[in-house]
């Protein structure tokens, strides 16, 4: 009987360290293999709705990037919108975002100097643009409408004629 206890409790204490070794080899593969930084932690979203799961770690290092130059998460209000056309969107490279507390110039700044940036827009309402497209820039404020870009162009040249 004490012949067999022993086998037992030896047999058990191999299969205890065997599995340990497994479970201990296992996770030094998973970390090796397949690490990539979490940008997630540097942004928001407005809604949950707001589409942000299929960024590229490009896009994600821009907004953390953003982050760390004004001192606030971005909220992204707009992320992958599958159906935009030919929009930055529809590929899911782009973001439209708000800085709660930082104003716009700021913001534009701090997109200006990240790495990677490619396009940069900015609307009426405060939300800003940013992709890894093609590098450019735009304001957009409507079309053609009373808040447009270029309506607002014609009205101060006409103000500083008629002065």
């Amino acid at each position: 009987m004490r012949i067999f206890s022993r086998v037992a409790l030896a047999c058990l204490l191999a299969f205890s360290l065997n599995v340990n070794a497994e479970a201990a080899g296992k996770n030094d593969k998973r970390r090796g293999t397949s690490f990539k930084h979490d940008y997630s932690a540097f942004y928001t979203v407005q809604r949950v709705s707001v589409r942000t799961g299929c960024f590229p770690e490009k896009l994600e290092a821009i907004l953390a990037h953003i982050a760390k130059q004004t001192g606030h998460k971005p909220m992204v209000t707009s992320g992958h919108r599958p159906r935009s056309g030919t929009s930055q969107h529809s590929r899911c490279y782009a973001a439209d975002i708000r800085v709660p507390g930082v104003s716009e110039k700021r913001i534009l700044a701090a997109a200006r100097t990240a790495p990677g940036i490619g396009g940069i827009g900015r609307y009426c309402n405060g939300i800003v643009h940013v992709d890894i497209g093609p590098s450019r820039t735009w304001a957009h404020c409507g079309k053609k409408g009373k808040g447009s870009l270029a309506n607002l162009k014609r009205r101060s040249k006409s103000k500083g004629s008629e002065s």
